[in-house]
């Protein structure tokens, strides 16, 4: 029977069945709604409940219509949390990662949370649903780049799970666009080479960073809510040899995103002596 790091380079991939524990996973769900439900308040009014699904993302949907700023900068903060990134780089991934063969994981990007639904696309964009790509050709890393997939809610092909070509790592690096949040694969693709993933909750797909993969298409009113983790290995050769390039550039505002902010009195009022309790 082949081992887990045979499976994974023959195939490309893993699905691995009940790997997660869920408590975690609904903790990193919790504080992404969490952080969405102070802002929806903040601009739509509505005190929405995070556990009643079909409300909460209604609440976010209105949210996206009427302030579309604040709702992109609610989702770049939530990549953020806390949770997030505590679990990526928790034991259990950097364990499993050494398992398929990275002998030295390091972070190729900043963990990254997805909620994907047409009803949050704007100007008929397609950051909600990625034409077929390979990861690699964003990161650049080394040569066994590893991805992490998982979602936070049960995702089969009605929610649009990501559809996989198994072995198709071996192939090489495809022509692509580089148009997009990603760049589509140019090259041609049968499709029925893909093969449709499904997951409950604790289930987890990781995937050599080559694999030709896209996202399903999600039908449903519902958002897909799902988890990217992305490493690099530090012992791989040609990574050595080429500097540890770095593909991802992070940088600040050139300017101040709020003109004018903060005035001196809010900065009193933020440092002001808390009063003696009596």
């Amino acid at each position: 029977m082949a081992t887990l790091t045979e499976q994974f380079r023959q195939d490309g991939f893993l699905l691995l069945r009940n790997f997660l524990d869920k408590s975690v996973v609904e903790t990193i769900y919790r504080e992404a709604r969490e952080i969405f439900a102070v802002q929806i308040k903040h601009v739509t009014g509505r005190v929405v409940d995070i556990n009643n699904r079909d409300e909460f993302e209604s609440a976010m949907f209105e949210f996206f219509e009427k302030d579309f700023t604040a709702f992109r900068n609610t989702g770049l903060t939530v990549q953020h949390s806390l949770s997030l990134h505590r679990f990526g780089v928790s034991e259990e991934i950097i364990n499993l990662l050494k398992e398929v063969g990275l002998e030295q994981p390091v972070i190729g990007a900043r963990p990254a949370m997805q909620f994907n639904s047409r009803f949050l696309s704007k100007d008929g964009s397609k950051h909600w649903k990625l034409d077929a790509h390979q990861d690699w050709r964003t990161g650049q890393g080394s040569l066994d780049s590893t991805v992490i997939w998982f979602p936070l809610v049960d995702a089969g092909a009605d929610l649009g799970a990501l559809q996989v070509i198994p072995r198709s790592h071996k192939t090489g690096l495809l022509a692509s666009s580089t148009s997009g949040y990603q760049g589509g694969i140019t090259a041609e693709l049968k499709d029925e080479d893909f093969i449709q993933t499904e997951f409950q909750v604790g289930d987890l797909l990781i995937f050599s960073a080559f694999l030709v993969h896209q996202s399903g298409n999600n039908i449903t009113r519902n958002i897909r809510w799902s988890v990217q983790l992305r490493f690099n290995n530090l012992a791989e050769p040609t990574f050595i040899e080429r500097g540890y390039p770095m593909a991802y550039i992070y940088k600040p505002e050139a300017e101040l995103v709020t003109p004018n902010f903060p005035t001196v009195e809010q900065l009193e009022t933020v440092f002001a002596s808390p009063v003696p309790a009596v």
